[in-house]
């Protein structure tokens, strides 16, 4: 079984210099409970398909497979209304990458900050940019942010 171990925190943007565009990332929702979710993210030409279950905590499972461009364009009108729109910066800092997702649309002004560990207990530097972590609030989840999107709190 696939397990992600990840944390989450908010990122204080006046102290993230983010250097390029990123990646662009539009993702929708074939199924989406914040149980579990199937999901079509196209990253720039790239597709993946990926289903996720768990909600809370550091520990989900998450099965990953990179499916056919057109296929992902033809599924992206089955899915749930709505979508992610997003850019992905990739920032190394000390021994690990973190994902700075930068939210566009109705998640903008959102900047979230993900980090990928081996083990629950594994050690990790914590950059001056990094915030409020928010791995426990379901709120942060993309699948969340669909549906309540960030600038209706």
């Amino acid at each position: 079984m696939a397990k992600e171990i990840e944390r989450k925190f908010l990122v204080h943007r006046e102290k993230l210099d983010l250097k390029g565009t990123g990646k662009a990332l539009k993702q929708a929702y074939l199924t989406n409970e914040i149980s579990k979710s199937i999901r079509i993210r196209i990253a720039d030409q790239s597709a993946f398909l990926t289903i996720k279950s768990g909600s809370k905590g550091l520990v989900r499972s998450e099965y990953e497979y990179e499916i056919p461009l057109d296929d992902a364009n033809e599924m992206l009108e089955l899915c749930e209304p709505n979508f992610i729109d997003k850019h992905r910066h990739l920032v190394n800092y000390g021994k690990h990458t973190w994902e700075i997702d930068v939210f566009h649309g109705e998640n903008e002004g959102l900047i979230v900050a993900e980090i990928e560990l081996e083990s629950e207990e594994e050690y990790f530097e914590k950059p001056v940019w990094l915030g409020e972590e928010v791995t426990d609030d379901t709120r942060y989840l993309n699948a969340a942010l669909v549906k309540h999107p960030y600038s209706k709190w």
